[in-house]
C-alpha cells in the first residue's frame, strides 16, 4: 500500500440521518480525528437504507477515493444491508465467524437474555478483512485493503463506534501523518461570545498559528486552540500554550477547565478534594441540576441529596419555605430561594447546597415576571448567595442555563474566582 496521502471519505448510512429527527455524530468524530495527523476528508455523505441508493452511493465512494469509512448498516435488521452490498460491490464472499458468534450470544447471556436469530448475519465478514473487536456492542468492525483501497467498516452507535475507532483505527492512519497537532480547549462561563471578542481580538495571529476557533452554546463558551509543527509534536505543544496563557490573563476569570470536562465535572473534582458535600433543591429545572451532577462517575463522594420541589406544597414541607413568604412574593423570587437553599441545608446537612426556582416557559410568564426569570441559590458556611437571571430560549435551553449558573455559582466559590 502506498504512504502517499490517500483521499479520504467518510460514508454514513442510515436513513434516519437524513430526517430532521437525528443527526450524524460519528462523521463529525472521525473528522477532528484525522485533523489530530493533518489529514481531511474530500466527501462526505449520507446515505438512505434503501437497497438501489445505498449500493449506487457505495459504488461512487469506491470509484473516487482511496481511504473510505463508512459507518452504520452492520447490525442485524432487515434494512442493515452494507456489509451485503459492499461485498456484492468487490466480488466478495461473506465468511461466517464463530469467534464472532459466541461474543454476541455472551454478550446478551451477560444481561440473562438470549441471543435472537437474526443477530447471526453480524458474524460473517467480508472475505479478507481484518475484524475490529467491538466491546461495546454486537457489530464487529471490517478493516479491508482491496484494489490499492482501504475501506474501514464501523458501527453506527456513537458508544461503540468511538471507542473501536480509537483503539484499533486510529493507530493504523498514523502512517500518513502530516505533521503533529497539538489542541487545547477551553471552557468558559458567566460570560457571552461577544464580551469575549472584546477581550482578545487583538490575540488572534495573523499567521495562523496558532488557530483560535470561538464555539458558542448556552450557558457555555469554548475557545478551542490548535497549532501544527512539522518538527515535533513539543513545539505544536509550545505554540499552544503561550496562547492559553495569553487567553488566561484576559479570560482568566471564566474559565473552568482547558481539559475539556464539563462543569459539573469540574465542580465534582473541588468538592471531593476539599472533602465536602452538595445537595441541591430544584424547582423549574426539575431535576436536571442533580442529573447532571450524579452523572459523574464517584459522584457519590460529595452528592448527598437531591430534591424537585416543583409545588408550593413541597416547597413548604420538604424545605420549611415559608407560606406567608410564597404569599408575598410567589415561589419564583429572590425570597424564595434563598429559603430553599437554607432549608435544605438543614435537611441535608451539608457543606454546600443549591436551589433554584423560576419560569422555564412557554407559558406562565407575566410582565412582572416574564418566562426566563429565574432565582439561583447557593448556601453554605458564609450565609445564601442569591442571583436574579434572565435567560432566552426554549424551556429545554431556560432548564439548562439555570442548571449551568447555579453550578457556576458553586464553582466560583470553590474557587474564589470573580467576575
Amino acid at each position: 500500500m502506498s504512504q502517499k496521502i490517500p483521499r479520504i471519505e467518510i460514508v454514513a448510512v442510515g436513513s434516519e440521518l437524513l430526517t430532521s429527527h437525528f443527526q450524524d455524530t460519528d462523521s463529525p468524530y472521525i473528522v477532528t480525528q484525522l485533523e489530530k495527523l493533518g489529514l481531511t476528508p474530500a466527501f462526505r455523505t449520507i446515505l438512505s437504507d434503501e437497497e438501489e441508493i445505498l449500493r449506487q452511493g457505495l459504488q461512487d465512494a469506491l470509484q473516487r477515493s482511496e481511504l473510505c469509512f463508512i459507518i452504520g448498516g452492520l447490525g442485524p435488521t432487515e434494512d442493515d444491508r452494507t456489509r451485503e452490498i459492499l461485498a456484492s460491490l468487490l466480488k466478495k464472499k461473506l465468511i461466517f465467524h464463530e469467534e464472532i458468534l459466541t461474543s454476541i450470544r455472551q454478550r446478551f447471556a451477560r444481561r440473562g437474555l438470549t441471543m435472537p436469530p437474526s443477530n447471526l448475519k453480524q458474524a460473517y465478514v467480508i472475505e479478507g478483512s481484518q475484524i475490529l473487536p467491538n466491546h461495546h456492542g454486537t457489530a464487529p468492525g471490517q478493516w479491508l485493503e482491496e484494489r490499492q483501497k482501504i475501506i474501514v467498516l464501523l458501527p453506527g452507535p456513537p458508544q461503540e463506534l468511538q471507542p473501536m475507532f480509537a483503539t484499533y483505527v486510529r493507530p493504523r492512519l498514523e502512517r500518513w501523518r502530516i505533521y503533529q497537532v497539538y489542541q487545547a480547549r477551553l471552557k468558559l462561563t458567566g460570560i457571552t461570545e461577544s464580551q469575549i471578542e472584546e477581550k482578545i481580538k487583538d490575540l488572534y495571529p495573523s499567521s495562523g498559528q496558532p488557530q483560535l476557533t470561538t464555539l458558542a452554546y448556552p450557558g457555555q463558551i469554548e475557545i478551542l486552540i490548535s497549532a501544527q509543527s512539522q518538527n515535533s509534536l513539543e513545539e505544536a505543544q509550545e505554540k499552544v500554550n503561550q496562547m492559553v496563557d495569553k487567553l488566561r490573563s484576559r479570560l482568566g476569570a471564566y474559565i473552568f477547565t482547558t481539559q475539556g470536562e464539563a462543569l459539573e465535572e469540574v465542580v465534582g473534582q473541588l468538592l471531593r478534594q476539599r472533602g465536602e458535600t452538595l445537595a441541591v433543591a430544584e424547582s423549574c429545572t426539575g431535576g436536571l441540576l442533580g442529573h447532571r451532577l450524579t452523572n459523574i462517575p464517584g459522584s457519590s463522594d460529595y452528592f448527598r441529596l437531591g430534591t424537585v420541589v416543583y409545588s408550593n406544597e413541597a416547597k413548604i414541607k420538604l424545605l420549611g419555605v415559608s407560606p406567608e413568604t410564597l404569599a408575598k412574593y410567589g415561589a419564583v423570587s429572590q425570597e424564595v430561594a434563598r429559603e430553599m437553599a437554607l432549608g435544605l441545608q438543614k435537611l441535608a446537612g451539608t457543606t454546600h447546597t443549591l436551589a433554584i426556582t423560576g419560569i422555564a416557559g412557554p407559558g406562565g410568564g407575566t410582565p412582572s415576571k416574564p418566562v426566563g426569570l429565574v432565582y439561583t441559590a447557593r448556601a453554605g458556611e458564609d450565609g445564601c448567595q442569591v442571583i436574579k437571571n434572565q435567560f432566552l430560549g426554549a424551556r429545554e435551553l431556560v432548564k439548562f442555563q439555570s442548571s449551568q449558573k447555579a453550578l457556576e455559582m458553586l464553582w466560583r466559590y470553590l474557587t474564589q474566582l470573580q467576575e
